[in-house]
C-alpha cells in the first residue's frame, strides 16, 4: 500500500508539472525555449512506457504514461500552432514595409 501511495503521489506531481508547462505554452502562444523534439520524444517514450507498464500490469505507471502521452500530443499541437502563428507574424512584418512603397 505504501509503495502504491508513493507511485500515485509522484504521478500527481508529474502530471501537475507537465500540465503547467503545456498550459503556459498555450497561454503565451510562444515557442521560445521549446524544442519540437521534446514532444516527439515524449510521444515515442510515453507510447513505449504505456505498453511496457500494461504488460507489467502496473496501473500507476499505465495511468501516468497515458496522461504523459496525452500531454505530449496536446503539447505538440500547441507547438505547431504557435510556430505557424509566429511564422505568419514574421511574414506579415516582412511584407509590411514593401506594402508602404
Amino acid at each position: 500500500m505504501f509503495t502504491e501511495l508513493i507511485g500515485w503521489i509522484s504521478t500527481f506531481i508529474l502530471i501537475l508539472t507537465i500540465s503547467r508547462q503545456v498550459y503556459t505554452q498555450w497561454r503565451t502562444k510562444s515557442i521560445a525555449g521549446v524544442s519540437k523534439w521534446l514532444f516527439v520524444g515524449q510521444l515515442a517514450a510515453s507510447t513505449g512506457f504505456v505498453i511496457y507498464s500494461a504488460l507489467l500490469e502496473n496501473w500507476v505507471f499505465v495511468l501516468s504514461n497515458v496522461f504523459l502521452l496525452l500531454t505530449a500530443l496536446v503539447g505538440q499541437c500547441i507547438y505547431i500552432r504557435n510556430k505557424r502563428r509566429a511564422e505568419r507574424q514574421a511574414a506579415q512584418k516582412d511584407a509590411a514595409p514593401s506594402m508602404q512603397k
